[in-house]
């Protein structure tokens, strides 16, 4: 028989994680994460999840992208505009109905994400400058969990959506 941790000897540390957390997530929009040099802060969250999952899983239409991220349609669809517009993202006809229309990641979308990327990576080796390469592999592994502990959260009925309407997968 398991005991509730938030009554158990476990309350100061849930209040140190969930103290760390907001923290965490108010420092990151802050700095979005942005990367370091000239492309700090270039790229919103909203652009860099949508053009890093059409570059990870291919084109695709604008139902299958919202389905993947956790997001409606229509904010997808309001998120891939301004994508379109700058040429990062195409639309392109589905192969094998031509009614429907797939976005795709664009030759210069991939360049842009790839800048993006490793200015990012580059902030964060800067950060984890003095860390153990055992101790960035921990700290991926946990939070990659505790991402989908949050992400597994949100699709249960009942479950307490973003209040974005934005994932972040």
């Amino acid at each position: 028989m398991s005991m509730d941790m938030t009554t158990g000897g476990d309350t100061g540390l849930l209040d140190t994680l969930q103290h760390e957390v907001a923290l965490f997530a108010r420092r990151a929009e802050q700095t979005r994460l942005g990367g370091v040099g000239q492309v700090r802060n270039s790229m919103d969250r909203a652009a860099y999840l949508l053009l890093n999952r059409l570059d990870k899983e291919g084109p695709m239409g604008v139902k299958a992208l919202a389905a993947g991220m956790g997001i409606d349609s229509s904010t997808v669809t309001r998120q891939v505009a301004p994508l379109v517009d700058t040429g990062l993202v195409k639309r392109t006809s589905h192969p094998e109905d031509g009614r429907a229309v797939v976005l795709q990641l664009s030759p210069r979308g991939q360049a842009r994400l790839e800048e993006v990327r490793s200015s990012r990576r580059q902030l964060m080796a800067d950060l984890t400058h003095d860390w153990e390469p055992e101790e960035r592999e921990v700290f991926c592994a946990l939070l990659t969990r505790f991402n989908g502990a949050l992400s597994a959260r949100m699709s249960v009925p009942g479950g307490q959506g973003p209040e974005d309407g934005q994932s972040e997968s």
